[in-house]
């Protein structure tokens, strides 16, 4: 007699389980199973055939909601308006009506546990402005987390041309729910919940209640896909997560995910080496958080053009005696033109210029356009020392000092020189010298980038003033510890998960009689109650503290 081994055995049973009703069904059976751990696969069987996902496809649609939330898009408690075009969805489906709007924590709830279509629909709509819109980029996140063989063409999973997945990617971004996301990926095993409008009873509480250690993730169902599940499951430290498309019936698939769960678990080793899935590539940006505050003057001035390095006519040379004649510099130098007109091409070494010049130079400036400011502005192309503010003490005629002046010139010359260079009554920009005293500056927040080669003056930057706790009297507290290294390390930890929110608060240790307490101070009341929120779902005790 030919001895056949235990685990031979129970995959051919497992095999002719799965083959045999699939015969009998209109949709092809595909099925694929990995070790969570390392994403090695165990089991697979048409893994990469293109089949319909059905409500599967909510999966991606979840992802997609929840990647917007952590880059601070949106928020849980965003309100999310109600289109005709999700309300008029077909069942399963939450029942919302046309403009309405409704928190996205109840979309996502609707759509995770009662596989609500009309949810799915806002979500997408909400988040990408269009169905459409969000199918694309449901479809680009899929390969960016490597899913070669899918194409989303709605945000629910209902039957449509053109979209399409596999057991193998449903399985990948089965797992990757659970790897980028462990503090939503407790949603796919709750039994019910609230979803702001109706209490939601879960689509998978059967295979949740029977299959020991399964924590979710998510059925589908239509005529043309049969019955689908993904499903995830723990033991000990064995994780697995599996997929099954084309099954006959609720029981029938659940039957054959326990299966192949089962004969999985006895295959995986205890203990593995963890790899973790890379970050897909949409995920890898960074995203900046601005002040909203109001644009200045500078900011909203529009960008000057380039320098360009064209002919320029060479340097004119200044003769000795010539203050003389202060137009004659003017008539030499080059009448002004736009920005982009400026030109340094192999122009000769300019001449060094004496005082004598210094009232011709005083008149430029006047008469010159105010520059853009440096920070907006182009390169500087050379670098020009910053101007030494004259004493605040000197009359304004000390604009040309007698000693500056070529003795050679004649008084009225040099009379009418001065007259030029000093503004009249009521001018204000060459109020250089003899200038008010800056005023004290206040305890306020200056929003400014000094980049290389700015030559802002520091006291003309933008200045935005804000009470230092608006809005910011609440805070959280986060139990009990036995130790203040515990406590600290919670708050850096939460700070670091969770920055998106508890960026701006203020980390406290408080010693009490009963133990070490961490707390978050400075939040708003929303913020508040949203990050309490998270730390309850890590089963981390939270309580909202404040006005």
């Amino acid at each position: 007699m030919i001895h056949i081994p235990q685990a031979a055995r129970l995959w051919a049973i497992l095999l002719l389980a799965v083959l045999a009703p699939a015969t009998l069904s209109a949709a092809p059976f595909a099925a694929y199973v990995i070790d969570a751990r390392t994403g090695q696969p165990i089991y697979k069987q048409n893994e990469d055939t293109r089949l319909h996902p059905a409500s599967l496809t909510k999966m991606m649609t979840l992802y997609m909601a929840f990647t917007a939330v952590e880059r601070g898009q949106v928020r849980l408690d965003s309100q999310f308006p109600v289109s005709s075009n999700a309300a008029a969805e077909p069942p399963s489906k939450l029942g919302l009506r046309a403009g309405q709007r409704i928190e996205l924590r109840y979309l996502i709830r609707a759509a995770a546990i009662k596989s609500a279509n009309d949810a799915a629909t806002a979500i997408g709509e909400g988040l990408a402005g269009s169905e459409e819109a969000f199918a694309q980029q449901m479809t680009q996140m899929a390969r960016a987390l490597g899913m070669r063989n899918t194409n989303f063409r709605n945000a629910h999973g209902l039957t449509q041309e053109g979209h399409y997945s596999s057991a193998h990617d449903m399985t990948i971004l089965g797992r990757r729910l659970f790897y980028d996301f462990p503090q939503y990926y407790n949603i796919f095993s709750r039994r019910s919940a609230d979803a702001g409008i109706a209490q939601v009873s879960s689509t998978n509480k059967r295979f949740l209640d029977a299959y020991e250690g399964a924590d979710g993730i998510k059925t589908g169902y239509t005529r043309a896909a049969g019955f689908n599940l993904t499903a995830s499951a723990q033991r000990g430290n064995k994780r697995l997560v599996a997929t099954v498309l084309g099954g006959t019936s609720t029981a029938h698939r659940n039957q054959v995910m326990a299966q192949l769960l089962d004969a999985g678990f006895s295959r995986v080793p205890n203990r593995v080496r963890e790899v973790r899935p890379e970050a897909p590539r949409l995920l890898a940006q960074r995203v900046v958080r601005r002040a909203q505050v109001a644009p200045s003057a500078a900011a909203t001035a529009p960008e000057p053009q380039r320098l360009v390095l064209s002919a320029s006519a060479p340097p004119v040379r200044v003769s000795r005696p010539a203050l003389a004649s202060t137009a004659a510099v003017a008539e030499a130098a080059p009448q002004a033109a736009p920005v982009g007109g400026l030109s340094l091409r192999a122009s000769a070494r300019p001449v060094s210029r004496r005082a004598s010049v210094a009232v011709a130079e005083a008149t430029a400036v006047e008469t010159a356009p105010a520059p853009q400011s440096a920070s907006l502005a182009a390169p500087v192309l050379a670098a020009s020392p910053r101007p030494v503010p004259a004493p605040r003490s000197r009359p304004t005629a000390s604009i040309a000092a007698p000693e500056a002046v070529n003795p050679g010139a004649e008084p009225e010359a040099i009379a009418r020189a001065v007259a030029e260079a000093v503004p009249q009554n009521g001018a204000t920009s060459m109020s250089l010298l003899a200038s008010p005293a800056p005023k004290p500056r206040s305890e306020t927040v200056i929003l400014a980038a000094m980049g290389e080669g700015d030559l802002a003056d520091p006291e003309a930057l933008e200045i935005v003033s804000r009470p230092a706790n608006s809005g910011r009297g609440w805070g959280v507290t986060l139990g009990m510890f036995t130790s203040k290294a515990e406590a600290e390390k919670l708050l850096l930890r939460s700070a670091l998960q969770d920055g998106a929110i508890l960026g701006g608060a203020q980390r406290h240790v408080a010693d009490t009689k009963r133990g070490f307490q961490p707390s978050f101070a400075n939040l708003t009341k929303a913020n508040a109650e949203l990050v309490c929120e998270r730390f309850i779902s890590r089963s981390q005790e939270c309580q909202v503290v404040g006005r």
